[in-house]
């Protein structure tokens, strides 16, 4: 009988999370149409940078680029799938333990984001487009440390498993680490998304393998809010895919990557993110090569544009095809760090 109902009760539990995730298709689906309207009658068009990551003016970039800047593409899309996973999450999936945090980090991320692309599309200096990096890394700082207090303090956790290891006690260095991992993150996913699809795609991935990990160590809630973001993504992805209707903006990659970050440290996996995550460190790598390369090798780079998307387009590689062939490396990388998860478990 005990049997019986401890099936009957995960069966409810694993039905409840799977329509979080229908529930934020459906909603995001309802909104993106108001979004579009609002977008392309106020004209909230993004404006291209003119700097490389790497240093330098974006001379390779604005050519691979051209015909897609004389279209007009609008900004902010991010806060469809923002609003939604926020909305399904206060509705159905409130968790003190799993769920507060995420969605904390999530909503503070974005609003910077968000205030990021207003400036980029409202902004009175052509040169710069958006926020100064100065600024808005001391912002995100801010939510990563309230952040790290809380998972500290509130949630009381002090130490980090370490494969082959075992779990390491470091006390009030935990709150660094968070820090760390979590800005890392988020830095990493705003520099992957600069293809049509490319961001959307990846993310999905990413967080329905952390959805299964969250439901095989029982954190059913942090489950559900997983593969809420997941619905919410396929919804945006739906429409950015090649050739985009709109754009997620800083306020969507800066708030999934920070819950990307949080949700690392809340199922302890983070030396599992870089593999779950490799195409946002290989990204992130491919920047930092080509800036010191420029600094040490007097100009030269390394990759003909950085991040190294980029570089596949200058040697020729049709845009969709970059994106498709990444999502499908995004793919097997995840699979590869739940497999590594459930290896550890034995």
């Amino acid at each position: 009988m005990s049997q019986t109902l401890n099936i009957a009760i995960q069966t409810n539990t694993l039905t409840r999370i799977l329509i979080l995730a229908c529930a934020s298709f459906a909603l995001s689906m309802v909104i993106t149409p108001v979004y579009t309207t609002l977008a392309y009658r106020y004209k909230w068009w993004k404006r291209q940078r003119t700097e490389s990551w790497s240093g330098g003016l974006a001379t390779v970039y604005h050519k691979l680029h051209e015909k897609k800047h004389r279209r007009n593409i609008p900004t902010m899309a991010g806060t469809i799938f923002v609003a939604s996973i926020a909305f399904v999450t206060l509705a159905g999936n409130l968790s003190r333990s799993e769920t507060w945090l995420p969605l904390a980090g999530m909503v503070g991320a974005g609003a910077i984001g968000l205030i990021d692309d207003w400036l980029n599309i409202r902004g009175k200096n052509s040169n710069i487009a958006g926020m100064r990096a100065k600024i808005k890394f001391s912002l995100h700082t801010v939510v990563a440390l309230i952040g790290g207090l809380w998972f500290y303090y509130k949630l009381d956790v002090s130490s980090v498993n370490v494969p082959g290891m075992g779990d390491w006690h470091i006390g009030l260095l935990i709150i660094p680490l968070f820090m760390l991992v979590v800005i890392a993150t988020a830095n990493a996913v705003n520099i992957t998304d600069g293809l049509d699809g490319l961001a959307g795609g990846l993310l999905t991935s990413s967080f329905a393998t952390y959805a299964m990990i969250a439901t095989l160590q029982g954190k059913y809630f942090l489950a559900g809010f997983c593969l809420t973001v997941v619905g919410a993504l396929l919804s945006y992805t739906w429409f950015n895919i090649f050739p985009a209707r709109f754009f997620m903006g800083d306020v969507g990659s800066f708030a999934l990557g920070t819950a990307l970050g949080i949700i690392a440290m809340q199922t302890d996996t983070i030396f599992l993110l870089p593999i779950i995550g490799i195409i946002y460190v290989a990204e992130t790598g491919s920047v930092i090569i080509n800036r010191l390369s420029k600094k040490l090798r007097h100009g030269k780079k390394v990759f003909l544009s950085s991040p190294i998307h980029h570089h596949f387009e200058a040697i020729g590689w049709p845009e969709p095809k970059i994106t498709m062939r990444f999502w499908v490396m995004g793919q097997v990388a995840a699979v590869l760090g739940l497999i590594l998860f459930v290896l550890g478990r034995l």
